[in-house]
């Protein structure tokens, strides 16, 4: 009963609608009918491992040293964006280009930029005022390394080379329009409306009795917004239109709610070996999480219900072309770190 009242509330806030009002571009409601689910044959594990590696590739090439970076600021940059994880927002930028007839190399700046927005953000969430971790990914934290100060600067740097890779790898190559409207979705799903707004409700909630709809709240913005940002990153860069910009964007937002539930149950369920950060960490902080509102079967539940719901975004795209984000959705849902 929680779950289906909560996703009825969540479809009021996001404007989800079980069916899309959208026909007739590229015949994408034609093609859902005819094949509506991705082959079988996709080998998903295959294509996140070529994306990834080729993720890791450009991300070295992208973060070099310079004459005018002092080499500590340069060591803390690339330390914590070289330090693994699973690439998904760039995955899901790529994916969502190719979604429209894009290709990985038209992609691949956005998903840079995305990546080092990520590894930002991870720097700020680690530090002893906000998350206080000393563990990410496996290592410690970049403020154990590098010093509080250090890190701080690190994060900032990692923001601004993000819009200043992304605009000079990407220029001439798309319409000056789309390379804007990408730009100021970065910065909107990152900055006061996005991921900031987010930080600053997850903080000022520590300890206090949180309501559905206020943690509903914080991880659609801390975490979700990144999530929909790159989606939608990729399909203005492959030349989606409006109407595709807008179906991706449902999918995103689900995507972006059901990956931060699956979150909140890791991290009560998990290890800290597996995890690569420390487990259990929400419940001693007395953070409010899904599991501990509606209980660990119930959040698998809603966190599945909203991966179904984003699959049918995709239902209006060629089914062949929509494969490696249906795939991406499962994962999200079936991931153990």
């Amino acid at each position: 009963m929680a779950s289906t009242l909560l996703r009825n509330s969540i479809n009021g806030l996001i404007n989800l609608p079980r069916k899309s009002p959208f026909s007739g571009h590229r015949n994408l409601t034609a093609n859902s009918q005819q094949n509506p689910l991705p082959s079988t044959e996709f080998n998903f594990a295959e294509y996140r491992a070529t994306k990834v590696n080729q993720i890791n590739k450009a991300l070295d090439e992208a973060v070099v040293p310079s004459q005018n970076t002092p080499p500590i600021l340069h060591e803390a940059m690339r330390y914590t964006l070289q330090a693994g994880g699973k690439r998904f927002a760039p995955t899901l930028c790529i994916a969502s280009c190719e979604l429209v007839g894009g290709n990985e190399s038209l992609a691949m700046p956005m998903a840079c930029a995305l990546e080092m927005m990520v590894a930002s953000a991870v720097i700020l969430d680690d530090l002893p005022c906000t998350d206080n971790d000393d563990l990410r990914r496996g290592k410690p934290a970049n403020h154990k390394v590098f010093g509080e100060g250090i890190s701080v600067l690190a994060s900032q740097a990692l923001s601004f080379l993000a819009i200043e890779h992304f605009e000079t790898k990407t220029k001439g190559e798309i319409s000056s329009d789309r390379l804007v409207r990408a730009v100021v979705e970065l910065c909107s799903a990152l900055g006061s409306k996005g991921a900031v707004a987010g930080q600053v409700a997850d903080i000022n909630s520590e300890g206090k009795e949180v309501s559905l709809s206020e943690l509903e709240f914080i991880h659609r913005n801390k975490t979700g917004k990144i999530v929909e940002t790159s989606v939608v990153c990729g399909v203005l860069v492959g030349g989606g239109n409006d109407v595709e910009i807008e179906m991706i964007r449902k999918y995103g937002k689900c995507m972006g709610l059901a990956y931060q539930v699956w979150d909140d149950i890791l991290d009560e369920t998990g290890n800290t070996e597996e995890l690569g950060k420390k487990a259990g960490k929400d419940l001693v902080r007395n953070k409010a999480t899904y599991p501990k509102l509606m209980g660990v079967d119930e959040s698998k539940k809603y966190a599945r219900e909203l991966v179904v719901e984003a699959k049918e975004e995709l239902s209006y795209f060629d089914s062949t072309m929509a494969a490696p984000l249906y795939h991406i959705a499962n994962f999200v849902v079936s991931r153990s770190h």
